[in-house]
């Protein structure tokens, strides 16, 4: 009996040990196939673009806060209450189309685009840039207003734009859009 504990515990080691061998290799396997499946399926999709989602909630009717984004006068106020230093906003006032195709100009030419579609109280939807990026460089923004009696909800997308600039431009749609907004509808 002793005899065959030790003629078992050989095999049972080799077998373990091939069971671990043969593990690594499926597992390298696998990697390098997925490996080889990426380069394979290259098609240029992108899995690492950022994107910004932000929903923020308004004191104030759709209508109010749909016109305060497309009514000139109105969003001048809003950039003035930004704070923002080193624009020149009475030199370069706003300028807001309120034409599909149409073009808007904001914060003294720092923000330019063009208005994708306007759905008047309910949505705008913008080709929209720095004026820092390069040439060509636009992302798209949209903004999607939800009635929500008293309240009007902002659903707010933003993507396209220079990879690495996500976070800035994160904390800049709160400093310069939504804070300065909420006062203005205060």
């Amino acid at each position: 009996m002793h005899t065959q504990n030790n003629l078992a515990l050989p095999a049972l080691a080799s077998n373990r040990r091939q069971w671990i061998l043969g593990v690594v290799v499926t597992t390298s396997g696998l990697a390098s196939s997925s490996a080889i499946l990426r380069a394979a399926d290259d098609n240029g999709l992108s899995h690492s673009a950022e994107a910004i989602h932000q929903e923020v909630v308004f004191k104030a009717t759709t209508k109010r806060v749909y016109d305060a984004f497309t009514d000139t006068l109105q969003f001048q106020k809003i950039e003035l209450l930004a704070g923002i230093t080193g624009l020149d906003l009475a030199g370069k006032p706003a300028v807001i189309s309120l034409e599909p195709g149409g073009l808007f100009s904001l914060f003294g030419g720092y923000i330019v685009g063009r208005q994708i579609e306007l759905v008047p109280n309910q949505r705008i939807v913008q080709a929209w840039r720095v004026g820092g990026w390069q040439p060509g460089i636009y992302s798209i923004a949209r903004f999607e207003l939800a009635d929500q009696g008293a309240t009007t909800k902002l659903l707010f997308d933003h993507s396209g734009f220079p990879a690495g600039t996500g976070d800035h431009l994160a904390s800049g749609w709160k400093s310069h859009y939504w804070e300065p907004l909420e006062k203005f509808l205060g």
